[in-house]
This record gives C-alpha cells, sequence and structure tokens, in this order.
C-alpha cells in the first residue's frame, strides 16, 4: 500500500479517525472499482463479455461506507451496481473478472450466476438474485440471527431508490425497527431507476424521510462526499452495535454511465446533465482533497496508479485464459443432487450417484 512518509495522520485523517493509510486504501479503492468498471465495458465493446452493470460514480460512497464495517466479521447483501462495495469488502479484481467471462473458478457462482451477480462466502457478500431488493430480506435475517446469538455483527444491504420501492424494503425495514436490529440500509440515490426519473418514482425528495415510519434514523449524504459518507456510516454501524437499532442512510450519488450495456442513455438525459455529472465525480473530487491535505504525493499517486494497472491486467488476463465451466457439472449447486428425475435429462447426466459424479 502506498502511504506518505512523513505523517502517518494528517489533520484530515485525525477528523474522521482514521490514519492516512486508511485514506490512501480507500482512494486505491475507489480507483481500482473505476479502473475495473471501465475495463468491464471495453471488454463488453469487443464481444468478449456479455453485459455490464456500472458503478461509475457510485464508487466513493460504496467504499467509503463499506469501509466503516469490520472485515470477516459484519455482512454486506450488496446490488448489482457495488463494484466499489464488493472490494472494499474483500473480493478481488479476479474475482469479478472471472464472474463476468463465467468462468469455473469463479467464486460467485462457478460461472452459474448472470454478470452483476457477485457474492462471497469469505467476505460475508451475500448473493443477490435478479428481483430486485430481495437482499433486504437476507440482511434483516442475518441481523435478526446476529441480535439472537449476541455475536456483535452489524448486516448491511444496499440497493438504488427505484429498488426501494419494493413491498421487502417496507418489510424488511418494519421489522428491524420494531425489533431494533443491528442492520443499516443504504440506498445509493442516482436519480433514475433505468430510465425513469426520481420524480416518477417518488412522491418526496428524499427516500430517507421514509425512515420516521419505521422508528430509525434517516440520514442523507452527498454520495460524492467520500469522508462524509465514512462520518455518516461508522456512526450507523456504531449505533448498531451499541443494540440502539438500525439506521436508513440515502446517499445521493451520480450515475456516469448508462443503467447497462443494452442501455442507451442519451435518449432520455440530455448532453448537458451528461456533461454536468464530470463535476461531480467522487474519484478526482476524493484526489483533489487528498492532495491538498497533503496526504496523496505525486510518488504515491504514481505508484497507486502502477498497482492498479497491474491488478486490472492481471485480473483480466487470468480470466480470459481460466477454464470454462465443465457442462457436465450444469446442474451443480442449482439442485440438491445432480439430476432429481427418475432419468437423465437428453444431453446425458446421470443420476446422482452414478458413474462420473
Amino acid at each position: 500500500m502506498a502511504m506518505t512518509k512523513s505523517k502517518p495522520k494528517t489533520d484530515l485523517a485525525a477528523s474522521v479517525g482514521l490514519t492516512n493509510d486508511d485514506l490512501l486504501g480507500m482512494y486505491k479503492t475507489i480507483a481500482l472499482a473505476r479502473a475495473v468498471d471501465e475495463r468491464m465495458w471495453v471488454l463488453n465493446r469487443a464481444g468478449r463479455i456479455p453485459f455490464v452493470i456500472s458503478g461509475q460514480g457510485h464508487e466513493g460512497a460504496q467504499v467509503a461506507i463499506a469501509w466503516a464495517l469490520e472485515k470477516g466479521k459484519d455482512w454486506n447483501a450488496p446490488f448489482y451496481r457495488s463494484v466499489g462495495t464488493l472490494l472494499a469488502c474483500g473480493m478481488s479484481a479476479r474475482d469479478l473478472m472471472t464472474a463476468q467471462f463465467a468462468k469455473a473458478v469463479d467464486i460467485s457462482s462457478g460461472g452459474r450466476q448472470m454478470p452483476g451477480h457477485y457474492g462471497s462466502r469469505a467476505a460475508h457478500l451475500i448473493s443477490l438474485s435478479s428481483p430486485v431488493a430481495t437482499q433486504m430480506l437476507h440482511a434483516v435475517g442475518i441481523a435478526l440471527a446476529a441480535k439472537i446469538r449476541k455475536t456483535g455483527e452489524v448486516a448491511m444491504s444496499s440497493m438504488g431508490e427505484g429498488s426501494s420501492n419494493q413491498g421487502d424494503v417496507h418489510e424488511g425495514l418494519n421489522f428491524a425497527g420494531i425489533h431494533k436490529l443491528p442492520f443499516i440500509l443504504v440506498v445509493e440515490n442516482n436519480g433514475y431507476a433505468i430510465s425513469v426519473p426520481a420524480s416518477k418514482q417518488l412522491p418526496i425528495e428524499n427516500v430517507a424521510d421514509r425512515a420516521a415510519g419505521y422508528g430509525m434514523p434517516g440520514v442523507v449524504v452527498d454520495g460524492s462526499n467520500v469522508l462524509e459518507c465514512y462520518r455518516v456510516a461508522k456512526e450507523a454501524v456504531d449505533r448498531a452495535r451499541r443494540g440502539d437499532g438500525p439506521t436508513f442512510i440515502e446517499a445521493k450519488v451520480i450515475r456516469l454511465t448508462a443503467h447497462s450495456s443494452d442501455d442507451q442513455q442519451t435518449k432520455y438525459r440530455s448532453a448537458e446533465e451528461l456533461a454536468e455529472l464530470q463535476n461531480k465525480d467522487p474519484l478526482p473530487r476524493f484526489r483533489d482533497e487528498l492532495r491538498a491535505a497533503g496526504v496523496l504525493t505525486d510518488e504515491a499517486e504514481a505508484k497507486i496508479k502502477a498497482e492498479i494497472k497491474a491488478e486490472v491486467d492481471d485480473a483480466t488476463t487470468y480470466a480470459e485464459e481460466a477454464a470454462d465451466p465443465d457442462p457436465a457439472t450444469a446442474m451443480q449447486w442449482v439442485f440438491a443432487e445432480e439430476w432429481p428425475g427418475e432419468t437423465p435429462p437428453p444431453w446425458g447426466f446421470t443420476l446422482r450417484g452414478s458413474a462420473g459424479h
């Protein structure tokens, strides 16, 4: 990890209870998330991976909020745009790329999930399902178990503002509020549910205004302000761990790309609107903040850039060269048995316990 040599803790780091190493680690993770995301788009446009849902513009909030969790202890149920969250919680660029290429070594599902459905048991990241917001109930269930078992664990779930209108979210927040669970909901509000603007999704300005109805704090934060996102998340994690109950965080983020590689956002967003987003990009904003505070030097930044390029190049090569899943194992992890029927399917599987399994 690159770090400054003169000051182990600057005023900026001390203001949020962190060290320079923490700030540089946070910055590197945000920059890595952006670089991995950009590489995925290049691979998609080259016809080498089928589909990308981007997190560009969300990374500052994602990494900062996840930074407040305790790795290997707390749990996170993210959503399809959570590249920064995944990296901050312990997944690697290789883990993300092998999932995109659907390789046999993909730790998320062995190449069985669609791109964007990441998960890691080791990193305590819960794999999501295609119906949006279903991860909410998984996280609330984990929080309930943590409270019953008195483990001190905190569970977090994240989603977009469009997903926050699903019934699962109401059920989860209501249950978490009643039982004062160690749970945090993070809504990353980028203003669009695919092509539908927030004004046509919500009758209120802030999604977090709904928190009062569930008996929990609702906090709105600028998602491009990395350290403010960390402060808010740290307070929520501390509150949850003390037994004071859940928190609803709404991070006002930006979406720099189309909803996905299958979307054309210029059909519903003006050129002026898209150009203005560059002024709200969390990556250069955080970089400038660290430089002004004397945390990020030219030497440190050059080292970080080189490390990120090497990591992304390595992940791409590794994923491309890794073996594809064996078609004979297609039912593994899908059913409790290799094939649940009385006769093998026409493509040649044998029954559970038969030769070759």
